[in-house]
Parts: C-alpha cells; structure tokens; sequence
C-alpha cells in the first residue's frame, strides 16, 4: 500500500492552530516541554515501581498481597509508559535530547523495543491515524474488526463482548510476537520499516535481554516457576488492558472517523490536522486523577494535534484548540466522563460485529 497523501488548503487550519499556539508559549515566556510537575510524577513512579518490585520479588509477600502487587506492577509499568517513556519518545519530556532519550528508553526495560515504537506511533500512527493498512494500532485481527473495512469474522458478532480479554494479552503480544514479527519481516502493516543500523539491532536485543531478566529469570529463581507464572499473568494483564483502553478511547468510539484513500488519487480528503480531529476523541478531561494516570493523553486531539508539547500543557491549549474548532466549523469530539467514552467504545465495537 502506498502512503496516503492529504488534500493542501491556501488557507490552512493547521496553521491557524500552530500559529495560535505558539502564540500562546511566546506570549507567556514557558518552555513547551515538561516542567518539575512532570519530573516529580516520573520519579514517584519510578521509586513506587522499584519498590513494589523488590518487595513482590525478594520478600516473598503472602499470596493474595502478591497478586496485588503483582496488578499494583502492572498499574505502575502502565503510567511509567504514558507519562515517562511517551513523553520522551517524542522529545517533549526535557528541553535535553539526552534526558528525552532516557526517558523513552524505559520503554525496553518495560518489554518493547523503542526503534519499533518510534516507527510504530511517531512515524505511521500520528501520520495516518484509523487509516487501515497503515495504522498498527486499529489491526487487532483476527480476534477484533476495529472498522468496516477489515474482513468480518463470526466471531466478531462477540466481539463487544470479550473485547477485554486480547486488551489482557497486548503487553504479552507486544513484549513477545509483535516486535519481533517487524523486526524479521521489516514491515509494520503494509509499511516497510525504517532501515535499522548496528546500534539499532544490538539494543534492540540487550532491551529484550533485560526485560527477560527482571520479568522471567530473576523471579523464577527468587520465588520458583508456579508463583512467578501466576504473578506474571496478573501483572501483564493488568498492564495490556490499562495500554489498550486507554488508547481505543482515543480512536474507536462511535463519533471517531476511519477515513478511506481514494483508490485512484491515494488521497485523504481532509488536510492533516482536520484528519486528526476526525480520528480522535478527548475523554474524562475534567478528572485530574484520570489526567495525572493516563499522561493527559486523555487530551488525545491536542497531543495528536501538537505531540513534541508535553502532556502537563493539554488542559491549557485545549481551550484554544476548542475556540478555532467552533470558528472554523470543525467537530471537537468529547466524552466529559471516562465512563461515557467506555459506553461509546463497546457501541462501536458492536457497530463493527454488526456491519458488512
């Protein structure tokens, strides 16, 4: 599949926002990177983390602490990936390279492979979100039809139903098959991945290695194979459904779009930033709790709109991007309550079981 293209505008909406929002940062003199709000929460992350690690794993708690750590883990590895490792990745953590690239190489320790996800989301995912053939993040086949463009199964007419049991498997299959089927097939979808350097092959393997180490090894000999085999589901699957939640609220929910290219042109027909508000929901925005957890990407259409600004700025700009919405006539899609986009992400999901 060829690189779908977007339609041009002479007068941009796009540049209207961009030119609004930097507006915004120059008028009151703050970097649009992370600040000591953003640094306080990744350490009390990182040190809540050790913590239940060391404990879960070297003291031995009681068997029903231990699945409670063990979902507490999962829970931690979760925030760790949307407020530490998400940031970095796209260079908005630190006004430093060198902290951005630290903080997005969490990621290997937490079992993915950075060089993958850097393609994956910054590159394919933010280009050409809920296109299908391109967006990874909408192919969960066979055991979901996530838009009417994907072959329907007969088991998909369930698919409401059962959603949240592969949510439970991403973590595995990220950390195990999906990573690997790119690096071996150096595809993701129908895109051929980036070419991949020495460096780039050799982290690649020493982040698996170590992931292997601190999640499979070191338990199995600290706590035996039974304990850690039970530990690890929970742990994992704690941490896939929170992953997979949190962004299908984003982008698969009734009122999102899955836009087609023409078939002759390969066009979209929407210029880029009026694609990303088609795609995309805001959802639980009034919630500071929800905001602190999910990184604010509960603020998805801001962070689609503006990713190399850190999360810690989305309820501020928010506000602007809302403003130009209403002037230029451009649907602004919001769910108040996390609930009410939950509510709406099962009623596509049927949608999709019912569709032809």
């Amino acid at each position: 599949m060829a690189t779908p293209k977007f339609a041009t505008q002479k007068q941009s909406f796009h540049g209207e926002l961009k030119r609004r929002i930097n507006d915004y940062f120059t008028e009151r003199n703050i970097s649009t990177t992370g600040n000591y709000k953003l640094y306080t929460k990744a350490v009390i992350l990182l040190v809540s983390f050790s913590i239940t690690y060391i404990h879960l794993v070297f003291f031995t708690p009681s068997t029903v602490l231990a699945l409670l750590e063990a979902a507490l883990l999962g829970g931690l590895m979760s925030a760790i990936g949307f407020n530490i490792m998400h940031d970095g990745g796209h260079g908005s953590f630190s006004e430093s390279p060198f902290i951005n690239k630290c903080a997005a190489i969490t990621l290997g320790i937490l079992g993915g492979s950075p060089f993958m996800w850097n393609v994956k989301h910054n590159i394919i995912h933010h280009a050409f979100t809920n296109i299908d053939g391109v967006d990874d993040d909408i192919d969960a086949r066979p055991f979901l039809r996530m838009t009417s463009t994907q072959k329907k199964y007969k088991i998909h007419n369930f698919q409401h139903w059962y959603f949240w049991a592969p949510y439970c498997l991403l973590h595995f299959y990220w950390s195990f098959v999906s990573d690997y089927r790119k690096y071996f097939t150096k595809k993701i979808q129908n895109m051929p991945l980036k070419k991949m350097d020495t460096a780039d092959h050799i982290s690649f393997w020493v982040f698996k290695a170590i992931y292997y180490s601190l999640f499979i090894v070191i338990p199995i000999i600290t706590i035996g194979f039974t304990s850690w085999l039970i530990g690890f589901i929970a742990f994992t699957a704690v941490t896939g459904f929170i992953l997979s939640i949190v962004f299908q609220l984003a982008h698969t929910v009734e009122h999102t779009h899955f836009p087609v290219p023409d078939v002759v042109t390969n066009k979209i027909e929407d210029e880029w930033a009026i694609h990303q508000l088609k795609t995309t929901a805001n959802f639980a925005t009034r919630s500071k709790l929800v905001s602190w957890y999910v990184g604010g990407l509960n603020f998805q259409i801001e962070h689609h709109l503006f990713p190399k600004i850190s999360h810690i700025h989305y309820p501020q700009i928010s506000k602007i991007i809302k403003q130009a919405c209403e002037e230029y006539g451009v649907q602004y899609v919001e769910y108040k309550k996390m609930s009410h986009a939950v509510v709406s992400h099962v009623a596509y999901l049927k949608q999709m079981a019912k569709a032809s």
